[in-house]
C-alpha cells in the first residue's frame, strides 16, 4: 500500500533533489500550517532515499485514505496529475478529499483563478502534461457534501461520494490512520 509522508527535512530534500537521476520526478508540497514541513509521496520518498539513505519522516498516512472524485465526465487523462502528487497536495492544505471540477455538470470547461495557496480550488496537471485540470479540495466531509450537492445535485453520484467519505476532517484522518515515524 502506497503512503504519503510528512518531512521537515527541506534542506536535505533540496540537496538530494539535485542527485536524483534525470527523468525521475520529485514533488514536494509545503504544509500550509507548518511552513517547515513538506508532504511527499511514495515515489518521491523512494527517489530521495536512493539518493542518500532514508530521509527523516515524522508522519505517514495510507495514500488511499485521501479520496478522489473524478466524476462521469473526466477527460484529458494524459495530462492528469499522478494521484500521489494530487493526494500530497491535498494533505498540504490539511484536506481529506478532492474532486475534479475541470468540467461542470453541463460539460462546460470551468475557469477559476485561485486567490492564494490556501484557496480550496487549485490547478494541477501532470508534469509536462498538456491540458490543465481544476480541483476542489475539501477539508471536512460536511464541506464536501454541501459542495457536491450544490454542484452535482442532491441525488447525484458526487453527492453520494461526499456523504460516504470515511473521515470527518483532517484531525480525524490523522487520529485514525496516521503512523508516527522516526524517533
Amino acid at each position: 500500500m502506497s503512503r504519503l509522508y510528512l518531512t521537515s527535512e527541506k534542506d536535505e530534500l533540496s540537496r538530494r533533489r539535485a542527485l536524483v537521476p534525470k527523468g525521475r520526478i520529485v514533488e514536494a508540497w509545503p504544509d500550509h500550517h507548518d511552513g517547515a514541513a513538506l508532504w511527499i509521496g511514495e515515489d518521491t520518498k523512494t527517489a530521495l532515499d536512493e539518493a542518500g539513505g532514508p530521509i527523516k519522516i515524522g508522519l505517514s498516512l495510507p495514500a488511499d485514505r485521501i479520496a478522489i472524485y473524478y466524476g462521469p465526465q473526466v477527460s484529458d487523462l494524459e495530462s492528469m496529475p499522478r494521484e500521489e502528487s494530487l493526494r500530497a497536495r491535498v494533505l498540504s492544505a490539511h484536506g481529506i478529499a478532492v474532486a475534479w471540477i475541470t468540467l461542470d455538470r453541463f460539460g462546460q470547461r470551468a475557469s477559476y483563478e485561485p486567490a492564494s495557496p490556501a484557496d480550496p480550488v487549485f490547478h494541477l496537471r501532470r508534469v509536462g502534461g498538456g491540458a490543465g485540470h481544476l480541483w476542489r479540495l475539501f477539508r471536512t466531509r460536511q464541506e464536501a457534501v454541501v459542495y457536491m450537492r450544490e454542484s452535482h445535485g442532491a441525488d447525484s453520484e458526487g453527492a453520494d461520494w461526499a456523504g460516504a467519505l470515511a473521515v470527518s476532517d483532517f484531525e480525524d484522518l490523522v487520529t485514525r490512520f496516521a503512523r508516527r515515524e522516526g524517533p
